[in-house]
């Protein structure tokens, strides 16, 4: 809905109050609706024939033949004669349920209803997106809804209605409507209406003038009245949002006309928190939740392997690798059977104060097993860290060098004359097993090694082939 309080008229630059309708609500069902009813009644009656199908004598054959007892054309000496007839899967029979000219062709619709409809139209008119959705071209229209001065009424010539058009910017949709032409789909096209075309700018006038005849001639281009203000022509095809170009005159009527008050949106917030209406709402009731139905293993042997899928799921997710899962999950229920009956003693002691006191002592001791699971799980993750580094510490202590260090380089003393080995402590040959036998497998791993001789191969030495003189050959004379 449109929320300017007022509309400038084209080339004279005044301004005229947005009438009341350009207020009323949007209800895209009533116009559809009241667009269906009211384009039924402009159908024409239309039946077959009502002899059709009939016009042969036929008669059954009854039973006793081996044939259907459809009715079948009495006679003899040619193709037809035997053949079936009347029914709607017999060829040259009559169809099902023929159509007859009685039917309803019309409906009907109350008169408020339409009136809303015409409302609703005006006002979907007025907002620029619902126009622009529609399908028109708005690029050069100065303001929507479009009003004109009261002298279009007056022009004679469609030259001047088109150049009255360029100039208000509304042209450029009849450019549009006229390149949207083409053939219509279906047998239309040979019933004396072959061309089909999109619809372009509705002009509303007070009264019937010349300029009917100035604009009719236009494509795409329909003229209307205040007066009588038509939902086919507000809403082509049900759909409402048209570009509508009114006249000075017929835009002050239209709440005359249409009997329209202005519609004001109630703060629908600030009314269901209102104490008056809080008071009478019931309390919101907890949505139960719905069990799933769980697979029973004796009726469906499948469910055995879903059941063991699952597990090994809830295994995965807690990383439980190896442990017995069963004993685990007994032992998790017993705690929590365990917890359940304590906490309902507590609420059985009639005395308030040794109540409190026990529902106390059960939710620290929680706490405390709680705060010891925590610190089990950090233990697990940063036990190694911490055992590297209290190493490192004890070595430090005791003036050794932590193993993290790096190795410096070793200085070899110059061994003095009649100087012995000193003797190593007792075990020291099975301590370090692992490096002396590291150090011989690579003294045994030099000598096994050796480098692949390269040998040059001679060069070959060059031959000078000489070539061989042949004897001189007389010249024939």
């Amino acid at each position: 809905m449109s929320a300017r309080p007022t509309v400038t008229v084209q080339k004279t630059k005044t301004t005229v109050p947005l009438p009341n309708v350009f207020t009323s609500p949007l209800r895209y069902d009533v116009v559809q609706f009241a667009h269906n009813a009211m384009r039924k009644n402009a159908r024409h009656p239309y039946a077959v024939s009502r002899r059709a199908g009939h016009q042969t004598s036929a008669e059954s054959w009854g039973t006793g033949r081996a044939v259907a007892r459809i009715p079948r054309v009495s006679g003899g000496g040619t193709s037809r004669s035997g053949q079936g007839a009347f029914g709607n899967m017999c060829r040259g029979g009559r169809m099902f349920a023929p159509t007859k000219v009685f039917r309803k062709w019309t409906a009907k619709a109350n008169v408020k209803v339409k009136r809303l409809a015409v409302k609703a139209a005006l006002a979907a008119s007025a907002i620029p997106a619902l126009v622009l959705a529609r399908g028109h071209d708005i690029a050069r229209v100065p303001e929507i809804p479009l009003v004109v001065p009261d002298n279009v009424e007056l022009l004679e010539k469609t030259k001047d209605a088109v150049k009255f058009l360029k100039d208000v910017g509304v042209y450029q949709d009849l450019e549009r409507v006229k390149k949207s032409q083409h053939i219509r789909a279906g047998i239309g096209k040979i019933r004396n209406r072959r061309y089909v075309k999109k619809k372009g700018p509705l002009l509303v006038f007070t009264k019937k003038c010349p300029a009917i005849g100035a604009f009719r001639a236009l494509p795409g281009v329909d003229i209307s009245f205040v007066s009588a203000l038509n939902l086919l022509k507000l809403a082509p095809g049900g759909t409402f949002g048209r570009l509508i170009v009114f006249s000075e005159g017929a835009f002050k009527q239209l709440d005359k006309k249409l009997h329209a008050r202005k519609y004001t949106l109630p703060d629908s917030k600030r009314v269901i928190n209102s104490a008056e209406v809080q008071a009478v709402v019931r309390a919101r009731k907890p949505v139960p939740r719905k069990q799933k139905a769980r697979p029973n293993p004796n009726l469906n042997p499948a469910a055995k392997l879903v059941n063991v899928q699952v597990r090994n799921e809830i295994k995965r997710k807690h990383q439980i690798q190896g442990a017995d899962w069963s004993h685990k999950l007994q032992r998790n229920i017993k705690e929590r059977t365990r917890v359940a009956k304590l906490k309902l003693r507590a609420k059985l002691i009639n005395n308030a104060e040794k109540r409190k006191a026990a529902e106390e002592r059960i939710a620290t001791a929680l706490k405390k097993k709680a705060k010891s699971k925590k610190t089990k799980q950090l233990g697990r993750k940063y036990s190694k860290i911490q055992r590297m580094v209290r190493r490192a510490l004890i070595r430090k202590s005791k003036g050794k060098k932590s193993r993290h260090e790096k190795p410096k380089k070793k200085v070899t003393a110059v061994k003095k004359e009649g100087e012995k080995k000193k003797p190593g402590k007792p075990g020291d040959r099975f301590r370090n097993k692992d490096k002396v036998k590291a150090k011989l497998d690579a003294k045994k791993a030099d000598r096994t090694t050796y480098k692949k001789k390269v040998v040059q191969k001679p060069k070959p030495k060059k031959v000078k082939i000489s070539k061989r003189k042949r004897p001189n050959q007389k010249k024939k004379v």
